[in-house]
Parts: C-alpha cells; sequence; structure tokens
C-alpha cells in the first residue's frame, strides 16, 4: 500500500485540503483507485456541534458522518463518496483508547500517548486500505502545533511500515513595503517538520502572487530539495484549476518517480473539459448571473466567512458550468438587508443555518423573491423560512414561526420530531439530528419530478425540525406543492410554487452531493432559470 501524506505550514487555511484532493485526482485519473482521509487533531468527536462562524461548514456523508468541509473537496474533486470513517480526530482516537482500557484491552499495562496514540491512528489507517492503490491524508493544522504531534508521529512511522511520501503545503507571504517574497517562515516549517522525524519529499508553496526563481532557489538550498521537489500553488481564480496547475508543473511525474511507478499518467481531458465552462470567469460581453445567498453566517468579525458555505457555492458554480455562464455570487448578511438591492438580482438561495438570529431578514428575502418572481432556492433552514413566510404573507397565520426559533409561536409551522425532543431534553446533541442519506419520493407532474426524472431519489439530511403536517392541507389549498416526502408520506422534504418561474426548497441538502463532473440537477435548473432572467 502506497500512503501520502499532506501536510501544512506556517498558517492554517492554505489550502491543503485543495492540494490533497487534487493529488488524489491525478492518482486516480492515471487508473490508480484512491481512498482520502481527513485528519483534524481537534477535540470534538466529530464537527457537528461546532460553531460555523468558527469551523466553517460542516459536510456530511451519505452514512451520516459530520466532518470537516475539506471531505466535501474530496468528494467534489474525485466524484466518489466517502464514509464518516474517512475522517479521523483527537476525539475519536482518545475516546477509542479510553474506551479499550476501560475494558482492560491493554491488559493492565499503563497506557501513555507514545506509542498507543500512534498506533490507534495507524490501526484506522490500516483498515482503509482494502481495495485501493493508494491512500492520500491530509493532516489537519500546522507544523509546529501540539494538537496534530501524534498524527505526525504516526504518518512517520507509516513510513517505515508502508511505503509513503510527503508532502508540505506552506505559505510564502508577500510583504508589499519591501515587494518580496519571504521564504523564511517555509524555512521554519520544514525544520518543525524535520523534528518530528519527517522529511518532506515535497514542498508545495501558496502565496498570492506566485513565486519567482530567486526564492525557488533560495528554498531548495536551505531546505536541501531538488528544484524539482518543489511546485508553486499560487491563488487561482477557481479551486478546479489546482490540478491543472500542479500536474503542468510534473506533480504526478515527481510522485511516480518516488514509488518508482511506470507506464501511468494523468487523463484530465474530462476534467478540463468541464471547468472551462462557466463559473466567474467569462467573456466581459456575457452578461452575468447574479446570484444572493442570504444566510445569517456571512460575516464574521471584518471578513465574508465564505468557508461557511463552501458546498452550496461550490453546487451553484457546478450549475453554472453546466449552463455555460458567468456566474457572480455575493453573500448577503441576513441581518442587514437592502431590501431594494435584493430584488435586482437574478437568483435568490437562503441555505442552512441554526437558532433564532437573523430569520427575519432572510423571511423578508424570501417574500422579495416569491412577490417579485426571482428565482428562489431553500436549502434546510432556506425551506424552513419558506414556509413561515408563506404562512404568514398567504395564509394570513399572525406570528407563524418554527418551533426552534420562538417555541412559544401560536402557531408552529415547523416543529421539532418527537425524538429529537428527547435529545434535547437529555443535552444529547452530538450526532442526533437527523443526518445521512434519505430516501426522498417524488410528486408526479411537479417541478422536482421534471428536474430529477425518476420517482424516488436518495439526498443527504442535517436537521432536527420539519414541517408541521397538521398544516398540510390548508397550505394546499393555498397553492402550495409538497413536491417530495418521505417514502411513508409522514414527513415534507421539499416544497415548491406553480405559479412562479422557479420557487423550490427542500429538508435536504443536494449541495452535498454536487460535482463538476456530475453537477446537481437542481442547481442545474436554478442557475437556467436564473439565466433566463438576465435574458
Amino acid at each position: 500500500m502506497k500512503y501520502i501524506f499532506v501536510i501544512g505550514g506556517v498558517v492554517s487555511g492554505l489550502g491543503k485540503g485543495i492540494v490533497a484532493s487534487s493529488v488524489g485526482l491525478l492518482l486516480k485519473s492515471s487508473g490508480f483507485k484512491v481512498n482520502m482521509i481527513k485528519i483534524d487533531p481537534y477535540l470534538n468527536v466529530d464537527a457537528g456541534t461546532m460553531r460555523p462562524q468558527e469551523h466553517g461548514e460542516t459536510f456530511v456523508t451519505e452514512d451520516g458522518g459530520e466532518i470537516d468541509q475539506d471531505l466535501g473537496n474530496y468528494e467534489r474533486f474525485l466524484n466518489q463518496n466517502f464514509s464518516k470513517d474517512n475522517n479521523i480526530t483527537s476525539g475519536k482516537i482518545y475516546k477509542t483508547i479510553i474506551e479499550n482500557e476501560r475494558a482492560f484491552k491493554y491488559e493492565g499495562r499503563d497506557v501513555e500517548m507514545i506509542p498507543d496514540v500512534p498506533n490507534e491512528v495507524k490501526r484506522r489507517f490500516y483498515e482503509m486500505e482494502k481495495d485501493y492503490d493508494f491512500v492520500v491524508v491530509e493532516i489537519g493544522g500546522s507544523t509546529g502545533d501540539i494538537e496534530n504531534l501524534p498524527f505526525l508521529y504516526a504518518a512517520r512511522e507509516v513510513g517505515r511500515e508502508r511505503e509513503a511520501m510527503y508532502i508540505l503545503v506552506s505559505y510564502v507571504p508577500f510583504l508589499k513595503n519591501v515587494g518580496e517574497l519571504k521564504t523564511k517562515p517555509t524555512q521554519h516549517a520544514i525544520r518543525g517538520l524535520r523534528s518530528t522525524g519527517i522529511n518532506p519529499d515535497v514542498l508545495i508553496t501558496r502565496s498570492e502572487i506566485g513565486m519567482d526563481e530567486p526564492r525557488l532557489e533560495t528554498l531548495a538550498k536551505r531546505c536541501f530539495l531538488d528544484e524539482d521537489a518543489i511546485f508553486d500553488d499560487a491563488d487561482c481564480s477557481s479551486i478546479y484549476e489546482v490540478p491543472v496547475v500542479l500536474e503542468k508543473q510534473g506533480l504526478a511525474k515527481k510522485i511516480f518517480k518516488n514509488f518508482k511507478i511506470k507506464g501511468h499518467s494523468p487523463d484530465l481531458r474530462e476534467w478540463k473539459k468541464s471547468i472551462r465552462k462557466g463559473g466567474e470567469k467569462k467573456a466581459h460581453n456575457n452578461a452575468p448571473v447574479q446570484i444572493a445567498l442570504v444566510g445569517k453566517y456571512v460575516n464574521f468579525g471584518k471578513g465574508k466567512h465564505a468557508d461557511v458555505y463552501v458546498s452550496v457555492m461550490e453546487a451553484l458554480r457546478h450549475g453554472a458550468m453546466a449552463n455555460d455562464v458567468n456566474l457572480k455570487i455575493e453573500m448577503v448578511d441576513s441581518s442587514e438587508l437592502n431590501l431594494e438591492k435584493l430584488k435586482k438580482f437574478d437568483g435568490i438561495v437562503a441555505p442552512q443555518g441554526w437558532g433564532s438570529r437573523g430569520t427575519e431578514g432572510i423571511i423578508k428575502a424570501i417574500r422579495i423573491a416569491r412577490e417579485n418572481k426571482i428565482p428562489y432556492l431553500g436549502l434546510c433552514f432556506g425551506m424552513q423560512m419558506a414556509v413561515i413566510e408563506f404562512g404568514r404573507n398567504v395564509l394570513g397565520l399572525e406570528g407563524a414561526n418554527s418551533e426552534e426559533v420562538d417555541p412559544k409561536a401560536k402557531h408552529k409551522v415547523v416543529h421539532i420530531m418527537p425524538e429529537q425532543k428527547e435529545y434535547l431534553e437529555k443535552h444529547q446533541y452530538g450526532g442526533t439530528i437527523r443526518l445521512g442519506a434519505w430516501p426522498c419520493k417524488i410528486g408526479k407532474g411537479t417541478k422536482l419530478s421534471q428536474i430529477y426524472g425518476k420517482d424516488l431519489v436518495q439526498e443527504r439530511h442535517r436537521h432536527r425540525y420539519e414541517f408541521n403536517n397538521e398544516f398540510k392541507e390548508r397550505y394546499e389549498q393555498a397553492g402550495m406543492v409538497f413536491s417530495g416526502t418521505s417514502p411513508d408520506g409522514k414527513l415534507v422534504e421539499a416544497i415548491e410554487l406553480v405559479d412562479h418561474p422557479f420557487f423550490v426548497a427542500t429538508q435536504f441538502h443536494p449541495e452535498y452531493k454536487s460535482r463538476p463532473l456530475s453537477p446537481h440537477p437542481i442547481f442545474v435548473e436554478f442557475v437556467r432559470k436564473s439565466k433566463n432572467k438576465v435574458v
């Protein structure tokens, strides 16, 4: 078995996940079977209970894993599903070790950080090997972090027990005041990595402007690396260009040289064909399709936190690729709405969310979309808010709300599921919500049936609250169509409006299953309808 470890240097948020995804794509397009693992050093068992503003999006797998957003990139780049086992956290490792100790599995000896933590990490690695040629492992954090040291030790030991290669992704800052790229932080990062017993085989530099020859020579000499071992991953207009950029520089060739592999090379023709379409970099004479993403987690500190809505934004881009349009996405904070400006957008999306803050702004945005015939797509929380808006402004249910937002609301058109109420009463939050892929029955003759072209689909979920069926008949009489339900008809999975160019909202998350090579049909149709508004 062959392992490739992707490790970060200098700062987090560099794009290690994109590099790891690109490596996986290069290997898969060369004819190899590739598995991917994301290591998160935090003590949480999973990402399910983390604040979106702090951690970014929580991605959901088919089997209900709540995982760091990088796993979503793995699925998007490799066009394959991964499971909750493809994510390893410190919380999972320590939890297992403590459970083993309590069960006397260590036979009375003292249990220690070394070797027991690396051993448990390796055990999980090796369980993921079956039927694969390569395992690509991304280790979260940066070299020098105390949290990821046990994982680096495990990676070092894997190199003694398996064939392994180590890639360091490191930031090279550009100081505008002196007009120069600075390599010293990367030199320190490599020194820190070597202190764990790992010598990087490849260095991939990250910068805003791209590396120059003097700095590449400096890194090669001072970090004792061959020049063919250094690759530059400067900022691109699209993350999907990264594997193409790295392949052009010869990364796959370097990997195959390291493992003494002959007769393989990446075939990225289909990938290149797909990413040339749409996106945000089109000819200037093409009028852009402007989409407003109205969310409650947009602003964080002084910036807009794009990581919160990664899957939604990428799914929109996939829809743009499929329609070959120029797409412009503007993130709009639901607490700071400009209603008149909102009317000028070609499409409005209301994504996932939790709690009460910012909900009134989302409801106002939905009303703008409904009354002004602007294509609207609601996702999970966005469906629940659409139900509330319709109840208040069409049915006249004054004060209609979600039980999550206002437990004392007179008309709880969205309420908590009975078993979920029990979990909350017991303070059992982690891993207890409705998660993973569930079947959805599509209503005949609906817009959703036209989009899917089938009667039954599997879509991923992440929520506690559902539409209250006590109001279902009144909503239907007023013109709302319940176009998707659970097979037994008890749960509403999707709604739509007939007298509207595109007003579709789903309780599930179609964005989790959208990929450049297989864009989700809901996003394809939403972008198409938004494009028609421009035309």
